[in-house]
Order: structure tokens, then C-alpha cells, then sequence
């Protein structure tokens, strides 16, 4: 299932699955070579997590991208993920800390796909986000984040943001591990915020 999961979001990330367009479970099934059972509960979870929607009464499409969607996102990740990690600041430890350092040295690698890098750089962000203990919040946040890997392909191709959030990453673990939280919440703002400004004027431009 999760390499199903894994291989349809590949797909709808490369443009192999058209944005728009209705896709019905027979040609998915043939497609990747399984039954109808996993393609319909492969779609149940694409539909819940946002990579599909309803189309018509019983089908399904990949929704196009739009610049609005993207700035509520990005807006809403600034102003939640600063909250969890303020609350998470006292509990953040070096094992913490170095367990997030060895998430980020993974994103190093160049050979990794759009969902391999997109779900690195969330357990990176979750590393820090879960010792706040606070369950509801960090459900939202997540979301948020899933909500947000539809667009990778613009920031990690067209926009190069790769090394700029590879090195921000390693700013906020430096500043955490001096205790330095004022910096550390500022930058994760700046973080998510001028990532979204990129990404929203370059879909405004390319609309």
C-alpha cells in the first residue's frame, strides 16, 4: 500500500497523472499492475490527504495548483509550526537535536525522488514539533505539511530552493542547541513564509 501511496504521488508530482482530467479505477488498476482493492483504498487516502478530489459523482481528479491555495498554506504553516515549536523549545534535547542533524544530512543527497525528499524534510520538521506534546496541534500541522508537498516540484525544481532550505535547516539546529529560541522561531517564520513568497509569485506568473 505504501508503495502504491509512494508511486501514484511520483506520478501526479511528474505530470504523469494530468491535473484536471478524470482517472477511473480500471486504468489505475492496469496502470500499476494491482487489483481494484489497493487502487481504491490508495485513493481514499489521496482524496483525505488533498492529492485527489471528487470528480463527479463517483471519479477522481488531481486538482490543479493555484497560487491562492499555496499562500493560505504557507501562512497557515508560519504562524502554527512557530507556535509548536515554542512550545517545544523546553523539551528539545542534544538527542533530539541530533536525530534532526541526521534527518537533514540525508536531504543531502541528490538521488532522492520529490516524495522521499518531501517526507525527509516533515520528519525533520516533526523531530522537533512532537516533544511539544501537544497531539491536536502537531495533527494540524501535519496536514498542513501534506498539503504543501503537492507543490514540490516547482521549489525543488524551477525555484532551486534545495541548498536554501538545506542550509536554513542547519541554522535552526545550531540555534536550538545554544538555547538561542528568539532566533530560532524567527528563522523558522522566515523559513516557511519566503518559501511561500517564492512559490507564490512564481505561480502568479506562470498562471
Amino acid at each position: 500500500m505504501t508503495e502504491l501511496l509512494d508511486q501514484l504521488k511520483v506520478d501526479i508530482l511528474n505530470g504523469q497523472l494530468e491535473r484536471g482530467s478524470p482517472l477511473r479505477q480500471q486504468d489505475l488498476s492496469e496502470r500499476y499492475g494491482v487489483s481494484r482493492i489497493p487502487i481504491r483504498d490508495a485513493i481514499a487516502v489521496l482524496k483525505n490527504q488533498g492529492w485527489l478530489v471528487a470528480h463527479g459523482k463517483v471519479g477522481v481528479m488531481v486538482p490543479e495548483l493555484n497560487w491562492c491555495e499555496a499562500e493560505d498554506l504557507y501562512q497557515m504553516r508560519a504562524l502554527l509550526e512557530c507556535q509548536i515549536l515554542e512550545y517545544a523549545i523546553p523539551n528539545i534535547s542534544h538527542e533530539v537535536i541530533g536525530k534532526a542533524r541526521d534527518i537533514n544530512l540525508q536531504l543531502n543527497s541528490l538521488s532522492l525522488s520529490l516524495v522521499e525528499r518531501g517526507q525527509l524534510n516533515w520528519e525533520l520538521h516533526a523531530s522537533l514539533y512532537k516533544v511539544a506534546n501537544r497531539p491536536t496541534l502537531f495533527n494540524v500541522v501535519a496536514i498542513l505539511n501534506e498539503q504543501v508537498r503537492r507543490y514540490m516540484g516547482f521549489q525543488y525544481g524551477p525555484l532551486n530552493y534545495r541548498d536554501i532550505s538545506q542550509n536554513e535547516h542547519e541554522q535552526l539546529l545550531n540555534h536550538l542547541s545554544v538555547g538561542d529560541s528568539e532566533k530560532a522561531i524567527a528563522l523558522l517564520h522566515r523559513h516557511i513564509d519566503e518559501a511561500g513568497k517564492e512559490l507564490v509569485s512564481y505561480l502568479k506568473a506562470t498562471s
